[in-house]
């Protein structure tokens, strides 16, 4: 199964640079599904998942962005209280650790999306699969 890839961006942490970032990818037709932002003093580091990630890395590249692309596992997760600890549970309970994650709330459905970098990717998507929990195809998440 192909995983999901996710863009990173490492930039100066200064007025204009993320309508730069998303300028450019608009101006190449990608658009942006979901998006992090972490701060880090004078930088910042910029997560997205964006609908066509090869074009969005290749553009960003070529402006003279740092860039970086990197799998991820996108599951999909009640939108309910509780919903996060199903799915973090369950990763903890099999000794998988979250580097990172953020999440969407997708308008079509009653379900969120949880976006995780996770230190072993097969072993969680098992894991969660064993559990009922939806993984997201990349075509999934360019539908959204």
């Amino acid at each position: 199964m192909s995983e999901i890839k996710q863009i990173s961006l490492f930039v100066e942490n200064r007025p204009g640079r993320m309508a730069k970032v998303s300028k450019t990818l608009s101006d190449a037709g990608v658009n942006i599904r979901a998006m992090t932002i972490a701060e880090a003093g004078d930088f910042g580091v910029i997560r997205m998942v964006v609908d066509d990630p090869q074009k969005g890395y290749d553009v960003l590249r070529d402006s003279g962005f740092t860039v970086s692309m990197t799998d991820v596992l996108a599951v999909e997760m009640r939108d309910t209280p509780g919903g996060l600890y199903e799915i973090v549970s369950a990763l903890g309970e099999n000794n998988i650790n979250i580097d990172y994650a953020y999440a969407f709330v997708t308008a079509k459905s009653e379900k969120a999306m949880l976006i995780m970098r996770v230190d072993d990717i097969d072993a969680a998507r098992r894991t969660l699969s064993s559990r009922g929990v939806k993984i997201a195809t990349p075509e999934e998440i360019q539908k959204i």
